[in-house]
């Protein structure tokens, strides 16, 4: 298990798909960033508005339209906001995007160069040397598309900051997330603290959110993979109907039926996609199976993966 050095001179930038992420994935790392008297930036993808079930229970209503659901946005921004004093950060230290919640991976699908670039932008002002992202094999949709459009963000010349993972949804391996923040009594006091400030999410949610509070922060270099990495999926054949498949590299992203798509069988039974030519080898590119129907499971079964 590796520790992470941070100091004065540490600026970290914490992006995070939704209110909650911040504290949960990054919360002690934080708080030892401004101990050591380095700068803290949070970069909030989504205000959290597309979450009906807990907002139902609070707000007593069946029916959320377009200005509920606006409405619970600005509330979850402000819990934002309460959080991340608990743990030290002034109110100008977060910046909110606005993106739709559940709506990162269609962001990066149809809109994917301006999505990048905001992100650029923000990564250029504030010239982090830690930035913190979601995992790549995080199930959330918005949280693996925010790796994705965080490794996009970095590609290209110049100094790049050191790009971390931090698993939220799922287990936290400690062989896969090698490097590991130990807290001291008063910064798991603070992160308690600052998690019960999302109280519209502890509603429904509160034991499980928790449990992942009280977890040791656990983070994975986000380095490429390299070599003609064979697609981990074997999807079967009854779903490829309705199966798509979507590739996001520097130069695009691109969707495709299942049938239309670019991918061939080996000798194995595994499946490769065969359209990398032009690709820098050490530029990033990720894939990602998914159905093209609407389902009330928000998780996604396939993910992402980098090849």
């Amino acid at each position: 298990m590796q520790s992470l050095s941070v100091s004065a001179r540490t600026r970290l930038l914490v992006v995070a798909p939704h209110p909650d992420d911040e504290t949960i994935g990054c919360g002690l790392l934080i708080q030892q960033v401004l101990a050591a008297g380095g700068a803290v930036r949070l970069l909030l993808l989504t205000d959290g508005d597309n979450n009906p079930w807990p907002q139902r229970f609070v707000e007593r209503r069946l029916r959320i339209d377009d200005a509920a659901r606006q409405r619970w946005g600005l509330r979850r921004r402000a819990e934002a906001g309460q959080a991340i004093a608990r743990l030290g950060l002034p109110a100008a230290a977060m910046h909110p995007l606005g993106w739709p919640d559940m709506g990162i991976t269609h962001r990066l699908r149809d809109g994917g160069p301006g999505s990048v670039a905001a992100i650029r932008a923000q990564v250029q002002a504030f010239a982090p040397d830690v930035m913190c992202c979601p995992a790549l094999d995080d199930r959330h949709p918005d949280h693996g598309a925010a790796h994705v459009l965080c490794r996009l963000a970095l590609d290209g010349p110049g100094p790049l900051p050191m790009l971390l993972a931090y698993p939220v949804h799922g287990a936290a391996d400690g062989g896969r997330y090698p490097i590991r923040i130990d807290a001291q009594a008063d910064q798991q006091r603070h992160k308690s603290q600052a998690l019960e400030e999302h109280r519209t999410q502890m509603v429904l949610s509160g034991r499980r959110m928790r449990r992942l509070a009280l977890q040791a922060e656990r983070y994975l270099p986000a380095t490429a993979v390299s070599g003609d990495v064979p697609l981990p999926w074997r999807p079967p054949a009854v779903l490829r109907p309705w199966l798509r498949l979507m590739l996001a590299t520097p130069s695009g992203v691109r969707d495709w039926r299942w049938g239309e798509a670019p991918v061939a069988r080996d000798q194995d039974g595994a499946w490769r996609l065969a359209c990398s030519a032009g690709q820098p080898r050490s530029a990033p590119a990720f894939a990602k199976l998914y159905l093209d129907w609407p389902s009330p499971w928000i998780f996604d079964h396939w993910g992402w993966h980098a090849l």
